[in-house]
C-alpha cells in the first residue's frame, strides 16, 4: 500500500476532505515515542480519509493492492493516542541536547504514576471510549462485537436439572470488552516497558550522570554520586573523602576567580 499511486490517491482524497497541507502517515520507530505519538495522531486525525482510500482501492481491478486494501478495512477498528502523547514529552526532552537528567527522572516517574491511574481509573477509560464512540460514528465502524457463532443449548439437556456448569461464557458488551481486550494490554505494555528501561539501576546512574555536571544544581551531590558509583562497585568510604574535596577546591577556585569547568566534558 506504499506505492506512488496509492501514496497521490491519499494526497488528492485529503485535499478533498481536510483544509490545510495534507499529512503523511510516519513508518513507526522502535526507538522514537515521539514518532508513535505522530503517527496516532495523524491517524486519528485522518481516519476518515484512510478509510475512504482503502474502500475506493479494495474495489479496483488491480488484486494484490485490493486484497490487502480489503484486509487493512477489517482490521480498523479505533486507535489510541492517549498513551503516546502523554510519553511525547518525556521522549522529547530525552532527545534534548540540554538535557537535565534529574528532570528527566521526576518526568519518568510523573508518567509511571499516569500510566498507572489510566489502568486502575475508570474516568480516563470513560473519555476514552467516548472518544471511540464518535470515531467509530463519524467513520461508519460497527461498535458491536461480532460473535463468532451463536452459543446453543445442548438438546439433551432440554427439561433437565444442570448442577455444573456448562463451560458458557457470559457475554460481554462492547464498551468491557474494548477495555479489556486493547486498553488495558496496551498500558500494561507500556507500564512493562518504562519498568525495563527505566529500572531503579539506571535512574541511579542518570542522576549519578547529573551529579558530574558542573552546571547542575545537584553538582557534586553525595547521595547522587554514591549511587552512581555502587552501581560500579566503587570504593564509597574512599569516594566520600574526594567529593568533600573536589567540592572545596572548586569553591576556593570560584572565590578567587579562576576558571573552573563548565560541562561533564570539562570535568
Amino acid at each position: 500500500m506504499s506505492t506512488s499511486y496509492v501514496h497521490q490517491r491519499w494526497l488528492e482524497v485529503q485535499k478533498e476532505m481536510f483544509s490545510g497541507p495534507p499529512r503523511e502517515l510516519q513508518r513507526l520507530s522502535d526507538t522514537r515515542w515521539a514518532c508513535r505519538y505522530i503517527a496516532c495522531r495523524n491517524l486519528m486525525d485522518r481516519l476518515t480519509a484512510v478509510i475512504r482510500v482503502l474502500e475506493e482501492i479494495s474495489d479496483e481491478p488491480n488484486p494484490t493492492r485490493a486484497v490487502e486494501a480489503r484486509g487493512l478495512l477489517c482490521q480498523i477498528d479505533i486507535n489510541v493516542q492517549k498513551g503516546p502523547r502523554d510519553t511525547k514529552l518525556l521522549s522529547d526532552m530525552l532527545q534534548s541536547s540540554k538535557i537535565d537528567l534529574c528532570k528527566a527522572i521526576d518526568l519518568i516517574e510523573t508518567l509511571r504514576q499516569t500510566l498507572e491511574e489510566y489502568r486502575n481509573e475508570g474516568e480516563s477509560f470513560n473519555e476514552l471510549w467516548n472518544t471511540v464512540i464518535e470515531t467509530c460514528d463519524n467513520c461508519n465502524i460497527s461498535k458491536v462485537i461480532k460473535q463468532k457463532r451463536a452459543t446453543q443449548t445442548a438438546s439433551r439437556l432440554d427439561d433437565g436439572v444442570v448442577t455444573s456448569t456448562l463451560g458458557q461464557r457470559t457475554q460481554v458488551d462492547s464498551k468491557e470488552a474494548f477495555r479489556v481486550n486493547i486498553f488495558l494490554p496496551i498500558i500494561n505494555s507500556m507500564i512493562g516497558e518504562m519498568e525495563k528501561r527505566f529500572s531503579k539501576s539506571n535512574c541511579s546512574i542518570m542522576e549519578g550522570i547529573q551529579a558530574l555536571n558542573p552546571s547542575s544544581s545537584n553538582f557534586l551531590k553525595e547521595e547522587m554520586v554514591l549511587l552512581f558509583a555502587e552501581a560500579y562497585g566503587s570504593d564509597l568510604p574512599d569516594l566520600k573523602n574526594e567529593i568533600n574535596q573536589a567540592r572545596r577546591l572548586f569553591e576556593r577556585n570560584r572565590a578567587k576567580g579562576k576558571e573552573t569547568p563548565t560541562t561533564l566534558m570539562d570535568l
